[in-house]
């Protein structure tokens, strides 16, 4: 088995080599990975000791999530699945095994990751804690007047009343029922949704115009095809007389007649009203599912509105009748976190103590865990990816469970520096309560609680994928590696500031939590916005400046793409390429398109055949045709600068930046778009890697590279260091520099203590989060924050700048 490199990580046994009373030192002791070709991975081996808390670190792109996520969690998942029965399997996503020769000492795996919860409406922060099940529980049975059963208060429970023969069984009686009742919460206008659809009827015809003058404006309702022969020949209105003098019945009939059989010219046809017919065939689908036209129609002609019956609590009027002491449990669910436990340890109530304190205890881990400025009836939807991330956490820290894996993916993402304190203390606690805790991360202040560390590298992408360190934080300081070297890093206040050339005025903010804020941010030079997560920041920012003019915004939605998508195809670099190739070789551009005319037929340009194999996990093999180049044999012969089109996918950023910026292969536009992927740090990916295939950092990245690109005088970035190994803020600091010299606004909402010391001026919220932030509490240069020390943003830089001083 493949040892660390370096051998103070390490006893001659291959056992850690510091003890802990979370971890002996059998057999069973650790897992074992032996083998590790996942991605970059190159032959990984490694041994991560159990129940304790192991820290990956390395560069974005060496392999930490290849190896956590995509082998230990993704093999850990496969084999619990394996153990249901096969009808059950038939149900579940099937899982290939990782590509690894040996794994051994595997626990069940829980994955926290940054994915965003599903969008569904219905879906809240109570709902998907379980606050909000407790929190109708204890309506049910305190809430005056009694109205039902916990179902009663649940906006996803409908009510619903039956007649009919109905049989009931308990034990071993039957009762036969003529009718049934079940009282459920839901708002029935709504359905639960808080807020209803309506659809704009000028964005649908023109009223002063007749049917056969082209009144309606719906995409495909043409007058030249059927159903212009419909409408003319359904009698039901005149095609010839303007909308605005039809009749109540002629306008009901046009929008929202029910199918009804007609015949035209001897044809059988169904008419159906407008309305009724776009609901079904544009309303009723997934609005990026639509072709474009169609989807701004869409996006024109319907209105989201508050429910005028629950006014968007989604609950019914019997649920909201009913209250403790004045409340009723929408306005439990609207009250800010920390709010509801002050509200709920009033409540003096012996018969329900149990069920108070084990709210109050998954309440208060909202708090520690920094989420008690969100609300329960906060849509899941509209959290951030950090936020999700802590969410699920609240979860699992109540949890009988023990000697469980859970893996994590920077759970200090979104984090001010006084947060991540409370975020390593759970860390710590479940550790504690005998897991195994895998943490991937960046951040020096979470890797330093670490009991292990394993350091990968020593590069990005082809440049690493393998271990470079095992062993303690001590240790990993002095090992030499990229992530030894830069651990204590720390950056110096700047001494010459940029003068400011004007200012963007802010008045009168008010958005979420934000309490009338006016501010004028300087133009010209780097800002900061910082303040502890939920202070109001992104508010501020999103809400009041994204929005204008001349701004280019780069925020944390995650980048979508296939696997058939990749750098090339995201940053459109591959039309100057494609463009160039067809030139030189007097052929069509589409040829140069594994999506188009060159694909390979067998593999329709995939590179690869996916075999599916039913209830067992599906195959991927390289294609035979074309051995994995994706193209036809008749286009790999056409060739620019002596390479074919493969060749030149298969080229990292800075190959193809030598490769086009000079010689006969010369493109400017292809070069532009390379220098930009550099510029970020992306210098060493692959021009054809699928996007599936990149980590978090890199996506992040390729968005800002792509966003680069608009033309905009003002760039607001959201957390650019996401993701960001330490050695690769410098890079950034870099380019946010780059930026500013080159004549660009630059503002900035981040955590990083780096990036607030390299600030040209900061805007500091707070002075907490939720009701208790939504204030600036500092404006100035991190000079005078750090001096004043006023604020906790002010007190954690001036303890970062003072350690670097200690150096």
């Amino acid at each position: 088995m493949k040892m660390a490199t370096k051998k103070g990580a390490r006893t001659d046994a291959g056992k850690p080599t510091h003890s802990s009373p979370h971890v002996g030192t059998g057999n069973h002791e650790v897992i074992r990975v032996h083998g590790a070709r996942v991605n970059n991975l190159k032959d990984v081996s490694v041994e991560i000791p159990k129940r304790r808390l192991t820290v990956f670190t390395g560069v974005s792109g060496s392999g930490k999530s290849s190896l956590v996520f995509d082998t230990i969690a993704a093999e850990s998942q496969r084999l619990i699945n394996e153990t249901y029965s096969a009808f059950v399997q038939g149900f579940m996503p099937t899982l290939a095994r990782p590509d690894v020769d040996v794994m051994q000492g595997l626990t069940t795996a829980i994955i926290v990751d940054q994915q965003r919860m599903g969008s569904d409406v219905r879906s809240t922060v109570g709902t998907t804690t379980d606050a909000n099940a407790m929190l109708r529980i204890l309506f049910s049975r305190l809430g005056k007047p009694h109205v039902g059963s916990p179902n009663a208060f649940a906006f996803n429970v409908p009510s619903v009343h039956a007649v009919g023969a109905i049989t009931v069984e308990r034990g071993n009686k039957k009762t036969v029922k003529q009718t049934f009742s079940r009282t459920g919460g839901m708002c029935p206008r709504c359905e639960g949704r808080g807020s209803v659809t309506d659809i704009d009827l000028t964005q649908v015809y023109d009223d002063s115009k007749s049917l056969n003058e082209g009144a309606l404006t719906i995409p495909g309702y043409s007058m030249d095809g059927w159903f212009g022969r419909i409408f003319t020949g359904c009698g039901f209105f005149d095609p010839d007389k303007p909308i605005r003098r039809f009749t109540k019945k002629e306008l009901h009939d046009l929008l929202y007649k029910e199918p009804t059989k007609i015949k035209v010219d001897g044809i059988n046809l169904t008419y159906e009203g407008v309305i009724s017919r776009i609901q079904k065939s544009m309303l009723s689908k997934e609005v990026d599912a639509l072709q474009p036209h169609v989807r701004a129609f869409v996006e024109r002609a319907m209105t989201f509105t508050i429910c005028p019956d629950c006014g968007g609590t989604r609950l019914s009027e019997a649920a909201r009748s009913s209250k403790i002491k004045g409340i009723n449990i929408a306005d439990a669910c609207a009250m800010q976190i920390t709010d509801l436990a002050d509200w709920l340890r009033g409540l003096n109530m012996p018969a329900v103590a149990p069920l108070l304190a084990t709210l109050l205890q998954t309440l208060e881990s909202f708090v520690e865990i920094g989420l008690g400025y969100l609300s329960l009836d906060r849509s899941s939807g509209t959290l951030s990816g950090g936020e999700a991330q802590r969410v699920k956490m609240i979860r699992h820290l109540g949890s009988s469970l023990t000697d469980i894996t859970y893996v994590f993916d920077e759970p200090t993402t979104g984090l001010h520096p006084h947060d991540i304190q409370r975020m390593n203390g759970l860390l710590l606690r479940l550790r504690d309560k005998g897991n195994t805790v895998l943490v991937v991360e960046h951040k020096p202040e979470t890797i330093a609680i670490a009991d292990h560390v394993v350091d990968l590298g020593p590069g990005a992408g082809a440049a690493g994928g393998t271990i470079c360190f095992e062993g303690t934080v001590e240790q990993l300081r002095g090992s030499g590696t990229v992530t030894g070297r830069h651990f204590d890093d720390r950056a110096a206040l700047k001494t010459s500031l940029r003068k400011p050339s004007g200012t963007l005025k802010v008045r009168g903010a008010n958005t979420h939590n934000l309490q009338d804020v006016d501010v004028d941010i300087p133009l010209g030079v780097l800002v900061v916005v910082t303040g502890v997560a939920g202070s109001g920041k992104s508010s501020l920012i999103h809400g009041s400046v994204s929005g204008r003019e001349g701004v280019v915004s780069v925020d944390q939605t995650p980048i979508r793409g296939s696997r058939r998508s990749n750098p090339a195809t995201y940053t459109d670099l591959l039309e100057p390429i494609r463009k160039a190739f067809a030139k030189a070789n007097n052929v069509k551009p589409a040829l140069f398109s594994a999506n188009s005319e060159g694909a390979c037929p067998a593999c329709n340009g995939a590179g690869v055949i996916y075999t599916d194999l039913a209830m067992m996990a599906g195959v991927a093999t390289p294609c035979e045709e074309c051995e994995g180049k994706r193209f036809q044999p008749e286009v790999l012969k056409y060739t620019f600068g002596g390479k074919d089109i493969s060749e030149v996918l298969a080229m990292s950023v800075s190959e193809a930046q030598a490769f086009f910026g000079s010689g006969k292969a010369h493109t400017p536009a292809a070069q532009a778009i390379l220098e930009r992927l550099a510029d970020v740090g992306l210098g060493y990916l692959s021009l054809g890697q699928p996007l599936t295939t990149l980590s978090g950092g890199e996506r992040q990245r390729l968005k800002l590279a792509t966003h680069m690109a608009e033309k905009g005088g003002i760039y607001v970035l959201d957390e650019p260091t996401a993701g960001l190994h330490l050695a690769d803020v410098a890079q950034l600091l870099g380019l946010l520099d780059r930026l500013v010299d080159a004549g660009k606004s630059v503002i900035v909402i981040e955590h990083h203590q780096a990036v607030m010391a390299h600030a040209d001026w900061i805007i500091d919220l707070g002075p907490g989060a939720g009701h208790d932030g939504g204030r600036i509490v500092f404006e100035g240069t991190p000079a005078k924050l750090v001096t004043a020390r006023s604020t906790l943003t002010g007190q954690h830089l001036a303890a970062y700048v003072g350690a670097r001083s200690k150096k």
